[in-house]
């Protein structure tokens, strides 16, 4: 069989938009797009997730007491961030991360979460649909560390019930940078 010099590219799902400081700085307190999740809140993803992290908590497993301890079947907080995953291919549409820590424009080629905070304001319950929307609230001026040369971003994400409701805030903290050479 005749090899192929041919190379597969590999397409990011995730690419980082590049510009300067100044440009970044032009999105302070600017919210990126409303991303709504691709599908709602299941008993099968919450049963997949708890079993595959051992949690018997019977507010997932247990519908007599879920229904009793809180009106349903509640989805884990860990599941909070997986509702709103974007799907890594779609035959109609461009499928995009809600991050826009990704599109501030910065001179570094990697980013890294140095922090994350989730303060919840309600649960999710079967049915549900998730949306999110984030803005960038921080950026510091540039900073070395062991890692390398770069920006540290803060970004604020609230995610909604399909009632508008505040589910969740998150706050994260990332590091933006070229790696030393």
């Amino acid at each position: 069989m005749a090899k192929s010099n041919v190379k597969a590219q590999i397409k990011d799902p995730f690419p980082l938009t590049f510009g300067t400081y100044q440009d970044a700085l032009k999105l302070l307190g600017k919210q990126g797009d409303c991303t709504i999740a691709e599908f709602s809140v299941t008993w099968e993803m919450i049963k997949l997730y708890c079993s595959l992290t051992e949690d018997g908590n019977p507010s997932y497993w247990d519908k007599d007491y879920a229904d009793k301890q809180w009106g349903g079947i509640i989805a884990p907080p860990g599941l909070l961030l997986a509702w709103c995953m974007p799907l890594q291919w779609h035959p109609e549409k461009e499928l995009k991360p809600y991050f826009i820590a990704l599109r501030v424009p910065l001179p570094g080629d990697t980013i890294i979460n140095t922090a994350t905070t989730t303060e919840f304001h309600r649960q999710l319950f079967l049915g549900d649909r998730v949306s999110v929307q984030d803005k960038l609230i921080q950026i510091s001026e540039e900073k070395e560390t062991r890692l390398g040369v770069g920006h540290f971003l803060t970004t604020e994400a609230e995610f909604k019930n399909q009632k508008d409701e505040l589910v969740a805030v998150q706050t994260n903290n990332l590091f933006r940078y070229k790696v030393h050479a």
